[in-house]
């Protein structure tokens, strides 16, 4: 189950192995500490501002609702992806622990560039689309990062051809170019407008990952009925 190299140190764990497990399950309870925090930005509203549900909302609760449903599930989709990621995975190195590691820590950092998204009273502030835009495009490009040392490490069960993981990385951009892409708009239109240019990735996601899935499948297909140039494509 565990492999060495000739001085003893452990390189390699499978997926099969005690390690394995402990590894990935203290990386789930992260995420799930992550989701949890995000409840802190919430303040609870004076007494006065549950007379109805207007005052409610008009005390800021809606505001820091709005910003603890989005980054929910922007943490939720880091969480899926790296349990798909993971899910590929035949062993884990050191390697792919330390990248992973890197990958959370920028996640759990989410609630806190949340906090000033999501309060009324910085709601005109570019900076705080800044920095919540710069948490978000670290996080994903960190979360990339772990398939590709998990490739270099030899690790992945079924690896695509290396075109095909391209098509993946290309996809996968997606998201960090729209949130970088608000942080100009912030200051040059407004934070509000800023904030709406996120939305474009329910548009944008799903016609991009159609377009990854076509052209994987074409890859794929390609790779299957010519296997000696696999590595090559």
């Amino acid at each position: 189950m565990l492999v060495t190299t000739a001085t003893g140190t452990a390189h390699r764990y499978e997926r099969e192995s005690v390690e394995f497990a402990r590894t990935f399950a203290f990386l789930d309870a992260v995420y799930a500490i992550a989701l949890t925090l995000l409840v802190v930005n919430i303040d609870p509203p004076e007494a006065s501002a549950w007379r109805n549900l207007s005052t409610l909302l008009a005390s800021g609760l809606g505001w820091q609702l709005l910003g603890f449903g989005i980054s929910f599930a922007v943490i939720a989709v880091f969480w899926r992806t790296n349990h798909r990621i993971v899910a590929g995975f035949s062993a884990i190195t050191p390697s792919t622990i330390t990248a992973n590691l890197v990958a959370i820590a920028f996640v759990v950092l989410i609630p806190f560039s949340t906090q000033g998204v999501s309060d009324v009273e910085l709601a005109d502030e570019p900076l705080t689309v800044t920095v919540y835009a710069l948490n978000i495009s670290a996080a994903v490009l960190a979360q990339a990062a772990v398939f590709f040392v998990a490739r270099h490490d030899g690790v992945l069960r079924d690896p695509l051809p290396r075109r095909a993981d391209t098509v993946k990385f290309i996809d996968t951009l997606t998201t960090p170019i729209v949130f970088l892409a608000s942080i100009p708009v912030a200051y040059l239109v407004g934070t509000d407008w800023a904030r709406y240019t996120w939305a474009l990735l329910i548009v944008i996601g799903p016609l991009s990952g159609r377009w990854a899935a076509r052209r994987i499948a074409r890859i794929r297909a390609s790779a299957a009925s010519h296997p000696a140039g696999r590595d090559v494509d």
